[in-house]
């Protein structure tokens, strides 16, 4: 569904330090310099996958949502979406994708919403059998009824993404590019939003890539994902395997009927905090089972489960791999940098 071979996408902007003397000069003689938002990378994508499309701030995750979507042309490299080539901005290739941007909105701000979606309708040439059909499944879904004849600008931000979201799949889009949807949402609107784009996506077989700095969006939606880091690939495979190759620990969680000591706690596994009720130790996947029997003997514990290591940290940690091996690529003048699947091991 999605083929992305070489792909970059390098900027040119101008640099001038500050101060009136600097802003003259930059006038008649500018210094220019290269920025590569998009440095090389390749991945493919089958259709129906879920797929969580990572990397910090300024990894060129929007940059590269933007190129797929048509709004940006590459510098170079060749992309295809379902056979289309975006930068063509074809009327077949527009009809299948969304992108969904969290901070951006695609709602009529003194309207309500109900008339965006048949904005929408008619853009996207939906039949109205079909158009009613779908607003009235989405309505069910997303609790949209009480919404649709408010204005957008009383609407809270939870209901404006709800109504986001729903105007973005009024034409039923084979792929959809998420870009930090739940954005500002609190915690019981995340849920509804991921459950009914899995539920979409289950549906209608559509092809996801999501991206999130909430990585509960990504762990509960993303069997597989693509991380990048300074414009290049530096993970390309599922989750699950992700957690294990750059955290093998498991966290075991106590909570504990009584405070304990640090000093009881410490020859079971490494301590990684410690509350009155509650100690969580970080110990290796094969000794899991011996330190859960010698805490169960030795300590007051009430409950207990057994966790990966928390997303945010595995992340991080491979932010921090990805970046050391590239630095130190440099330092020994090779020219390989980043760019393969499992170059940060």
């Amino acid at each position: 569904m999605i083929s992305v071979k070489g792909l970059k996408k390098h900027y040119r902007v101008s640099k001038r330090p500050p101060g009136l003397k600097a802003a003259l000069t930059a006038l008649f003689r500018r210094s220019y310099t290269e920025v590569k938002a998009v440095d090389g990378i390749t991945f493919d994508i089958a259709p129906g996958e879920r797929v969580g499309f990572l990397g910090p701030n300024g990894a060129g995750k929007t940059t590269t949502l933007k190129v797929l979507a048509g709004l940006l042309h590459p510098s170079s490299g060749e992309v295809q979406v379902d056979g289309h080539v975006p930068k063509r901005r074809e009327d077949a290739f527009l009809k299948k994708i969304m992108l969904v941007m969290g901070q951006k909105q695609q709602l009529l701000w003194d309207l309500p919403p109900s008339e965006t979606f048949e904005l929408n309708r008619a853009i996207y040439e939906v039949p109205r059998a079909q158009f009613k059909e779908t607003i009235s499944e989405l309505t069910k879904l997303l609790e949209l009824a009480e919404l649709l004849g408010k204005p957008t600008r009383q609407l809270s931000l939870g209901e404006r993404m709800k109504c986001e979201l729903a105007a973005a799949l009024v034409h039923r889009p084979k792929v959809l590019f998420l870009d930090e949807p739940t954005i500002g949402l609190d915690v019981s609107m995340q849920t509804v939003m991921r459950d009914f784009i899995r539920r979409y996506n289950e549906r209608y077989g559509a092809t996801l890539i999501l991206t999130s700095h909430y990585m509960d969006d990504v762990a509960a939606l993303c069997p597989r994902v693509v991380v990048i880091d300074k414009g290049q690939l530096s993970y390309d495979g599922g989750l699950d395997d992700l957690v294990r190759r750059v955290r093998p620990e498991k966290r075991v969680v106590f909570h504990l009927s009584k405070a304990v000591d640090r000093a009881d706690l410490e020859p079971l596994g490494q301590v990684v905090s410690l509350a009155p009720a509650k100690a969580v130790l970080q110990v290796a996947q094969d000794r899991v089972a011996a330190t859960v029997s010698r805490a169960l003997s030795s300590l007051p514990v009430k409950d207990l489960t057994v966790e990966n290591p928390p997303l945010e940290e595995v992340m991080s940690e491979l932010f921090a791999r990805s970046r050391a091996a590239r630095e130190e690529g440099q330092a020994d003048g090779e020219s390989e940098e980043g760019g393969g699947e499992g170059d940060w091991e």
